[in-house]
């Protein structure tokens, strides 16, 4: 295969692609349309990046100093009878409304979810007591330390609370299988219905950039209640705020920049900490360059 074959761009902005509306440029960003094109840019490239649909990092307003793959081209899917097999790029919104029209039952919970197939599977994603581990079934992955594609089944992808194998090891979703069940098409669209809904009273929607929940649920409690009672919905820095309607959630107003994204969670951070002495886990990952000061402000949060 030949790697000029591959669409690629030098230069290229990120924050056009990422939900906080925030990004600097990447030497060079790949966008792979097969499965194999994809493999083959894994397997050249020096630690690249892997972007799918941007909806829980903040990229760095300083850029990514090296190689970007986005994998919003890889778009196949197939549905054989209750089995679902989808490539990572696939966006979770539309394959919650494709398995509906088939009367499948289990992706209600991914009808408002920004993010693609690889995401979801990462961070094992889960809203309304529904989870991406209760249908997921086995995922092909690229191992990127042995450079080879292995086949995972369920027990071996280690799901638990917004993690999996993936988190751990360094590997790459090439695509996913479900396992759904039959259900009332009516009855089902209903509940996708009702997901929306209250997805639009308690998140804001992306007409306000943000990158979704900003802190992972610590044991037994919300972030979101945590920091509601620490004050944090008052906080504001630079382009950015804490959003009025729900603490968790961190909103660009126009022109934030990502150290301002950066300081005010560090501010939502050490405000828990302060009132509760819990030390919540950022669910917002940060990727690219980061100068001293933002260092500092993430190595507080990831405790380094």
């Amino acid at each position: 295969m030949d790697i000029d074959n591959i669409k690629c761009f030098e230069n290229y902005e990120l924050k056009r692609h990422t939900t906080f509306k925030i990004g600097g440029c990447a030497k060079k960003v790949w966008f792979p349309k097969t499965e194999n094109e994809f493999v083959y840019l894994l397997t050249t490239l020096e630690n690249p990046v892997i972007l799918g649909g941007c909806s829980n990092v903040l990229i760095s307003s300083k850029g990514v100093d090296g190689d970007v793959i986005i994998t919003t081209d890889l778009r196949n899917y197939e549905i054989n009878g209750t089995v679902i097999t989808a490539e990572c790029g696939v966006k979770a919104p539309f394959l919650s409304q494709e398995v509906q029209k088939h009367g499948l039952s289990g992706f209600e919970f991914m009808i408002g979810f920004p993010g693609t197939v690889g995401g979801i599977v990462h961070m094992n994603a889960s809203a309304h007591s529904q989870a991406v581990s209760d249908t997921c079934i086995g995922a092909k992955v690229f191992d990127m330390n042995s450079k080879t594609v292995l086949n995972l089944n369920k027990e071996e992808l280690e799901f638990n609370y917004r993690s999996s194998i993936l988190d751990k090891k360094d590997y790459i979703l090439l695509q996913a299988k479900f396992e759904l069940k039959s259900d009332d098409k009516e009855k089902i669209r209903a509940l996708m219905g009702r997901n929306t809904e209250f997805r639009k009273n308690k998140q804001p929607n992306l007409t306000l950039p943000n990158a979704g929940s900003t802190f992972k649920n610590p044991p037994n409690d919300s972030a979101g209640r945590l920091l509601e009672l620490a004050g944090a919905k008052t906080l504001s820095y630079g382009g950015a705020k804490v959003w009025n309607g729900h603490a968790n959630f961190v909103i660009n107003t126009g022109n934030a920049v990502s150290k301002d994204i950066s300081h005010i969670m560090n501010k939502m951070y050490n405000m828990v900490k302060e009132k509760y002495t819990i030390e919540l886990e950022p669910e917002v990952k940060f990727i690219g360059i980061k100068d001293r000061e933002e260092e500092e402000l993430w190595n507080t949060m990831l405790k380094k």
